[in-house]
Parts: structure tokens; C-alpha cells; sequence
């Protein structure tokens, strides 16, 4: 199980402080103070919540950057993983109408990690529309939108000895590549989700960084699962050294942090696609390994480094 950052278990006591009356939230439409991002009266003053906010929510699950990966990161893109009941199950960024799971005709069970409704802990709600759908007839589409409460949840169902392998999708018609369309209405309907589906490719040297292609603008988002404050330590390291790129004219422009994660961003020329970033990606993944594991003070330029970064930060999650 990859380890708890310093920063996940800092949030972890702020919504305990504010469950239990320590911290004031100052009013219902002020920031809840347990860092959620959220108002307080759609977080920890919502009488009718009942699960609580986990700020890592995929950790100890196999490939936990990847669960973050698809739940945020990637528009169209499945991964089969089995349960420890023997079960086999499919998990899709989306599925249609952003659905929480389904039940295919054949009896398989579809899982959507990109959906309407959190209720504090996606593993969670996701976890109770997985045991829906187990336990739902063939054809059947399952409308979570009820708080699981005190439920299972995805560690307490997933086979963690199995591994994940991520498939990316150029779109979404591996929805329907089952389905005969005599009249192509189903290609129709198809056409404008796919437009949303931005160009996407999972690296192969390295775990859990995507390729993108938004517009005219190409980037590599990396979820890494190390403890916030070392990792930013690490790349700070890294651009003092010069060594934080990807190559000529690539250049890491900040990060997101999502369900407990970091994920930086390098901005890359365009025209450069996936293919080109294998190797430098694995170079720079040797680079990070050694800067995570220096334990030397930071010099006054790799400060300045860090509070740039730092200051780059956006929380989505």
C-alpha cells in the first residue's frame, strides 16, 4: 500500500476538527476549514452528510495513480480488474450519461469512475454502485444518488494482489462496439462525445503518465504517488539541476493535486506526441528516483524552486 502523504493525513485532521466542533467554519457559505475546497454548508455542515471526507481515497488499491488518472485525467480509457468474490468487471472513465455502473446484456458489469455525485469518499460511492450492479439483471443501468453511508468500500472489493492495465480509447465506441446500428443512429449520437475526447495516450515506461493533446496545446500529466512535501522537494532538486524537462523546448509548468496526489504537468512543442517522451520520460523518472531519495537541505535556488512550484499548484480534488 503506497503511504499516506503528510499533507492527506493534515486534511484527514482537519475534518475530524471539524466534525467534532474545533474548528470554526465562520459561517455556511465560507470555505469548509477542512480543506475540501467546498462551502461549509455543502460539506461538513450538510446535516444530511454522513460519510466522511478521505482525502485519498484510492490508496492501497493496485495502481492507485491510475484510478486518479481515470477518474480525472483521461476521457476515454477501461481497465479490467477482478474482485476477491472471483468476479471480473470493467472499469471505464465514463460510461453514458456519466452513469455510476451498468449491466451489459451479457451479464458483464461496467463501472464509471467519472461521475455526478461525491459524498466524501469516491471509493465509497463507487464501491456501493459496483454492488448494485452485482447484484442487478442483465440490461440494468444503476442512478446512484443516495449517500452509501458506512458501506464498503473499493479496498474491501477489489483483488489488491491483480493487477490493472489501463487501455486508452481514441472515443467512446467501445460503449456500443457490441451493439449492431443498422441505422447508424447509435454512430450519430456517438459523434459528439467524441469530439470531447481530446487525444490521450498512456506512457509505457513509466507508470500512470498521459499524453495529451487539447487543441493546438500538447502536455504530459504524471500522477505520482509519492508524499507531497518530498515531491516537491525532489523536483525542486531537479529544475536547480536543469534536469526537470523532458527534452528541448518541454518545460514543467505546475501541477494538480487530485485525491491525495501530485500530478505535474510538462507543456511539450507541439507535434511532439507520446511516442517521443518514452525514453526521456524513463530518464526522468531515474532522476526523481535519486532526488526523492537526497536528503540534503534545499540550497536558496531550489527554495525559490519549490515556492514557485508550490505556487503553481491547482487543488481539483
Amino acid at each position: 500500500m503506497a503511504k499516506r502523504s503528510r499533507a492527506g493525513a493534515a486534511a484527514d485532521r482537519r475534518s475530524a476538527a471539524v466534525t467534532s466542533g474545533q474548528l470554526d467554519p465562520g459561517g455556511p457559505r465560507r470555505p469548509c476549514p477542512c480543506g475540501s475546497g467546498k462551502r461549509y454548508k455543502a460539506c461538513h455542515g450538510d446535516t444530511a452528510a454522513r460519510s466522511p471526507f478521505v482525502s485519498r481515497p484510492f490508496a492501497g488499491l493496485p495502481a492507485e495513480c491510475d484510478w486518479v488518472a481515470m477518474r480525472e485525467f483521461v476521457p476515454a480509457a477501461t481497465a479490467a480488474i477482478s474482485l476477491l468474490d472471483g468476479h471480473q468487471i470493467l472499469v471505464c472513465s465514463l460510461l453514458p450519461m456519466a452513469a455510476p455502473a451498468m449491466v451489459r446484456s451479457d451479464g458483464s458489469v461496467w463501472l464509471g469512475l467519472q461521475v455526478q455525485h461525491d459524498f466524501g469518499d469516491p471509493s465509497r460511492d463507487l464501491a456501493h454502485a459496483l454492488e448494485q450492479a452485482l447484484a442487478a439483471t442483465a440490461g440494468s443501468t444503476i442512478p446512484v444518488v443516495e449517500d452509501p453511508g458506512t458501506g464498503p468500500r473499493l479496498q474491501d472489493l477489489v483483488d489488491p494482489t491483480e493487477s490493472m492495465t489501463v487501455e486508452v480509447h481514441a472515443g467512446f465506441d467501445f460503449w456500443v462496439a457490441d451493439v449492431d446500428d443498422p441505422t447508424g443512429a447509435i454512430a450519430a449520437s456517438l459523434e459528439t462525445a467524441n469530439e470531447a475526447a481530446w487525444p490521450t495516450q498512456r506512457l509505457s515506461s513509466v507508470d500512470a503518465a498521459y499524453w495529451t493533446r487539447m487543441g493546438q496545446r500538447e502536455f504530459l500529466r504524471w500522477v505520482l504517488p509519492h508524499d507531497e512535501d518530498r515531491l516537491l522537494d525532489a523536483l525542486a532538486r531537479l529544475h536547480g539541476d536543469g534536469t526537470d524537462s523532458l527534452g528541448e523546448q518541454t518545460r514543467l509548468i505546475g501541477s494538480f493535486r487530485a485525491y491525495g496526489l501530485v500530478v505535474p504537468v510538462w507543456e511539450l512543442p507541439r507535434g511532439t506526441g507520446a511516442d517521443p517522451l518514452e525514453q526521456p520520460a524513463a530518464e526522468l523518472g531515474e532522476r526523481l528516483a535519486a532526488a526523492l531519495a537526497d536528503d540534503a537541505p534545499l540550497t536558496a535556488a531550489q527554495r525559490s524552486a519549490r515556492n514557485g512550484l508550490a505556487s503553481r499548484q491547482l487543488t481539483i480534488h
